[in-house]
């Protein structure tokens, strides 16, 4: 089979059969372009002619680019072209995968940083609640947090999804769901936007099940979603750099500093894995660490 074959093959596996979101399709074939490239220039045509040796020299000259590629960059790419090799195996297209003794990259733990409680109650605060469109952030602000939902998991929402008030379906990756409570305070805030705001908003626009919705009634986009946290966060005077997946950091590491589970923070976060939850248990004990040494006689 050819090679750009096998990719559009890959590629729709990924999308229709495993149901992986537009943005890590894009990703994935952003990275297996960049790997068909560099095979086609050593005149690579046929997957079957792809060796184990071929596969390591392009791991290894990704890595010794100028300047070095980040280790979670490499990871990305390597897992793409490890994916793409595992389906034609699995799929009869070859008798065997040649990555399967490429090892991957060695990634230095990053922490993910987290807001203080009073940090996130100034951003919460930040939108105006005199103005339509700030009534409509602040119920968005409101709910990434209560919920720790990934922005576009918000951004998705439909109001059918908000018809229970205390719970609320999320479809995250995979278009696997999850329920998850709601707060009092982000019910109050989707209640206000529900009533004085988007029914206006709709107005605008063309009927559309979706939650939250644009100046112009269109359903509002991620980099929207990104946009206004981005004016709240300077509204609030936040130095730090904050995103849509901060309130997301900041919702697991409060919910653990408060004594949650950290096999109930991974089902609130919808993670595969509790591996993955318990890195925000790191950022727990580093702050029980600055407590002791701030507090003990004889910490330092």
């Amino acid at each position: 089979m050819r090679l750009e074959r096998a990719v559009d093959a890959y590629l729709r596996h990924i999308a229709i059969e495993r149901g992986l979101s537009d943005h890590t399709v894009a990703a994935y074939r952003r990275d297996l372009a960049r790997y068909a490239a560099w095979l086609a220039e050593r005149d690579v045509a046929e997957v079957a002619d792809v060796t184990p040796r071929l596969v390591e020299d392009f791991a290894a000259e990704q890595a010794r680019q100028d300047p070095p590629p980040a280790a979670s960059s490499l990871a990305r790419l390597q897992s793409s072209v490890r994916g793409l090799h595992r389906f034609l195996a699995r799929e009869g297209v070859v008798a065997e995968d040649p990555t399967a003794r490429l090892a991957p990259p060695r990634q230095a733990q990053r922490l993910p940083k987290a807001l203080t409680i009073d940090q996130v109650e100034r951003l919460l605060q930040a939108p105006s609640p005199d103005e339509p469109i700030g009534i409509r952030d602040r119920a968005l602000l409101e709910l990434l947090y209560a919920t720790g939902a990934r922005v576009s998991e918000v951004v998705s929402l439909d109001v059918d999804d908000m018809a229970a008030g205390d719970v609320l379906r999320l479809r995250g990756k995979g278009s696997k769901e999850r329920i998850v409570p709601v707060g009092s305070y982000a019910q109050g805030a989707v209640d206000a936007y529900l009533t004085r705001v988007r029914p206006g908003l709709a107005s605008r626009g063309t009927s559309t099940p979706r939650l939250f919705l644009g100046a112009r009634g269109a359903p509002l986009s991620r980099q929207s979603a990104w946009l206004v946290l981005q004016r709240a966060a300077e509204t609030a005077g936040l130095t730090a750099h904050v995103s849509p997946h901060t309130l997301r950091h900041s919702f697991a590491t409060h919910l653990l500093q408060g004594g949650a589970d950290v096999r109930v923070v991974q089902e609130l976060l919808g993670h595969a894995s509790v591996a993955t939850t318990q890195i925000y248990t790191h950022v727990t004990a580093d702050v029980l660490r600055d407590m002791y040494q701030s507090a003990h006689p004889r910490a330092v």
